[in-house]
């Protein structure tokens, strides 16, 4: 089995790489390196950044995921600041400045760059769907808890199995799976 590191302090993302990456042979390591991450409003720059820092430090093939939720209601907001939010106001913070907000639709992105000292390769996901209006479920993490994508009643941390199968960041590890797997 291949094994590409994966450059994250996030165990949650871990999981969710390791358990798509058996589908495809393909193993992940965790490097939790602290790459330089550069301030932009564009996920896919953020991650490139951070991966070509991490290459440079690692020296080994790698992959760095930036990932985002996008409340429209908020013009966009938390977008590419979405860990940060998370760190200071929390979930409980994000529906507060959600309360009384008809509009509740969001969407999450997913940028995840390959790196290897001769190439960035960028593959993104998105999945689109609601802020609930509370708390719902003890899976996920981030804003599992809050998020219901289209078409279904419950967070991604009501039912993380479904989470793994159609979530942002499902879609482009899975991409990056596919394009590997064939290289």
């Amino acid at each position: 089995m291949d094994k590409i590191v994966f450059v994250t302090t996030n165990k949650g993302k871990m999981w969710e790489a390791v358990a798509i990456g058996k589908q495809y042979g393909i193993g992940f390591t965790q490097d939790e390196y602290d790459a330089a991450e550069m301030q932009s409003n564009d996920l896919e720059k953020i991650a490139a950044k951070c991966a070509a820092d991490a290459h440079a430090h690692i020296k080994k093939p790698l992959i760095v995921e930036d990932s985002g939720v996008f409340v429209e209601a908020l013009g966009g907001f938390p977008g590419p600041y979405s860990a940060y939010v998370i760190k200071t106001i929390e979930i409980e913070g994000i529906l507060k400045l959600m309360d009384g907000v008809g509009n509740r639709r969001a969407v999450m992105r997913s940028a995840l760059v390959f790196a290897d000292g001769k190439r960035l390769k960028t593959f993104a996901g998105e999945v689109r769907g609601v802020i609930a209006d509370n708390r719902r479920g003890v899976g996920g993490f981030g804003y599992d808890p809050i998020f219901i994508p289209n078409g279904w009643k419950k967070t991604f941390s009501e039912d993380t199995d479904y989470k793994l199968r159609v979530s942002h960041r499902a879609q482009s590890i899975r991409k990056f799976c596919e394009w590997y797997a064939k290289r």
